[in-house]
């Protein structure tokens, strides 16, 4: 090994309502091999940024704002069906606009609230992934990398392996992270009458997304099968 090239992206964030960890109880969380396992849960009563859709239910959990104007905010995609994660991760993968015709527009009361803590730890070798895309230069014999390092070996380099490695964690204080037309069923009622309470119980697999919600740029993407795994 000659040389190294390394890129991180660190993200730490604290929710601007902030769960009790009081609050934090045991309860069954639905696998997708329809077995269950006890998991712990955050719960609040305080009124929510939720949306209601057909087969599916979006939670917005924003963090508390910075020194500048960026807004981050968390966003939890609740498919009904407890087998429902990969369809709605394919839906999300192919469909650009899919997360910004989902996200909630105004909090809501809340009846039964709970979202599992958990903690992830992904890695891989990805040289085969970046092939497959179609970047082969990096690779071969005829590589140059004369333009990012300052020496003459520069010329003779190339790229051998390149490895990702990501980490997320949720619990009561924040975040800590590094590295079509919708047939709309939303609860919409006249103004004059109250907003119907609605639950978000996310006790199966569901997908996650970390997002600065000024631009629209996703900075982590992720699912949850089991919050017990830290894999």
């Amino acid at each position: 090994m000659r040389l190294v090239l390394g890129n991180a992206l660190y993200f730490k964030g604290t929710w601007a309502q902030k769960f009790h960890a009081s609050d934090t109880k045991d309860d069954n969380f639905h696998l997708l091999d329809k077995t269950s396992v006890k998991a712990p849960f955050k719960s609040s009563t305080k009124n929510q940024y939720i949306s209601c859709f057909e087969n599916l239910k979006v939670l917005k959990v924003p963090y508390k704002q910075g020194r500048d104007r960026r807004q981050f905010s968390m966003y939890l995609l609740l498919p009904e069906a407890r087998e429902g994660l990969w369809s709605l991760a394919g839906k999300l993968t192919s469909e650009p606009e899919f997360l910004e015709k989902h996200i909630p527009a105004r909090v809501v009361p809340v009846r039964k609230f709970k979202i599992p803590k958990f903690k992830i730890s992904f890695d891989f070798e990805a040289s085969k992934l970046f092939r497959s895309f179609g970047l082969q230069l990096p690779f071969s014999t005829e590589a140059d990398l004369s333009e990012m390092v300052d020496s003459p070996l520069g010329e003779s380099l190339r790229v051998s392996s390149i490895f990702h490695k990501s980490f997320v964690e949720v619990n009561e204080e924040g975040i800590e992270a590094a590295a079509a037309t919708v047939a709309v069923v939303m609860c919409k009622l006249l103004p004059a009458v109250p907003p119907m309470k609605m639950d978000f119980v996310a006790d199966h697999p569901f997908l996650f997304v970390v997002r600065e919600d000024m631009t629209g740029v996703v900075l982590f993407v992720g699912h949850v099968v089991n919050p017990l795994l830290a894999v």
